[in-house]
């Protein structure tokens, strides 16, 4: 895709941006497990940077897809996984569908406050026993007079602790497991809810949590689109959060190559630089053919979206990449690291930690490979 100025001026942006206010305080918000989400937030918004793809009518900047992705690309720069996650939550996952289904009340009340970062989100999909299996959760609103009374409960919400609302997939009816759902905008300070603290092996600054919902009342107007699309909605917000995924690891996958070179280059033994080892120099360049291919594929699957074409399996495919190779060159450059690669504040083994979520969050990659395969046509009969 051909990038232009304008994508370079953003991208600029945000990197100013992460030098000034995010990466001087990663290492404190790491030892913490929580990042100043509303005051972080309350910067990007005076910035623009929460809406870049949404309508004006709602504060945002009315760029295309894209532009977002170029965001995404260049959150890569934080020195930590959790920040930019927490980010991505609020700008490609939990605000998708509230604007492109949710009512104009429901967008001025809810998306354009979140946009001038005066709110923080969240989406809850994910359930003890429902992860990327969708259709099983289990979590329910029925509908009593003007208000809709949620039962039930949601896992490994990314900015659970600290957010305002919840943009909720719950099930609403009692038909086939695609066509009972909705998603439901819920006020996380309302009666009934309640939330505990989830301590993860990565993406210590990101607060993670489980929401518990007890007869919880919310107004029938807080549905988003027509009730039981939820599980269409929820599939169609998919598409972008797993090309967020991919596109928003580029950069970190370069920076942790680009550490290991200058690290092995200065680190002797057997009176020689690690890097001169022809497996070494060999393996770091494999590396970076590998994410170079993984950026080409991110931003085929992003032109293919913004021009309206069908992405899911070029999207699918960049997901399953995406968290496979980081795994891979997180691996590799620990392991040139040495013992100090083993130590906990290194920069290499903070991405190993971080880097295992891109294969379970947003679809794992069993997930991924069973949508390639059903688009592919290669699946066993009856499947």
């Amino acid at each position: 895709m051909q990038l232009t100025e304008e994508h370079e001026q953003l991208r600029n942006t945000v990197s100013k941006f992460i030098q000034s206010e995010i990466n001087p305080f990663v290492d404190e918000w790491e030892n913490s497990e929580q990042f100043p989400a509303h005051e972080v937030f309350a910067k990007l918004g005076e910035l623009g940077l929460l809406g870049v793809k949404y309508d004006p009518d709602c504060g945002g900047l009315g760029l295309d897809f894209s532009y977002s992705m170029v965001m995404a690309e260049a959150l890569g720069e934080v020195n930590c996984g959790g920040v930019p996650m927490a980010i991505g939550v609020q700008t490609d996952m939990c605000t998708p569908a509230l604007n492109r289904f949710g009512s104009d009340e429901l967008k001025q009340q809810w998306l354009a406050p979140s946009i001038a970062g005066q709110m923080v989100g969240c989406i809850g999909v994910s359930e003890a026993g429902g992860g990327s299996d969708v259709a099983a959760i289990k979590t329910r609103a029925v509908v009593d007079g003007g208000d809709y009374v949620i039962n039930g409960s949601k896992m490994w919400i990314t900015n659970g602790m600290q957010a305002d609302w919840c943009c909720l997939l719950v099930n609403t009816g009692e038909g086939p497991a695609h066509k009972n759902k909705s998603l439901i905008i819920v006020p996380l300070d309302s009666k009934g809810v309640e939330r505990q603290k989830i301590h993860k092996i990565g993406m210590h600054s990101s607060d993670t949590a489980q929401l518990f919902f007890d007869n919880v009342r919310v107004p029938r107007n807080n549905l988003v689109g027509q009730e039981g699309m939820g599980f269409t909605m929820q599939m169609l917000q998919f598409q972008e959060e797993r090309l967020w995924c991919a596109a928003s690891i580029l950069v970190s996958l370069d920076r942790l190559i680009d550490l290991t070179i200058e690290y092995t280059r200065e680190r002797k033994a057997f009176g020689k630089s690690i890097l001169d080892n022809q497996a070494v120099h060999f393996r770091l360049s494999e590396l970076r053919t590998e994410v170079e291919a993984l950026r080409s594929l991110t931003w085929r699957a992003i032109e293919d979206y913004v021009n309206g074409k069908d992405a899911t399996k070029l999207a699918s495919m960049a997901k399953l990449k995406c968290g496979r190779l980081y795994r891979e060159v997180a691996d590799s450059c620990l392991q040139y690291w040495g013992g100090m690669g083993f130590t906990a504040d290194n920069p290499v083994s903070r991405a190993y930690r971080d880097g295992r979520l891109a294969s379970i969050g947003g679809g794992a990659d069993e997930v991924m490979l069973g949508i390639i395969c059903k688009l592919e046509g290669t699946l066993p009969a009856g499947s």
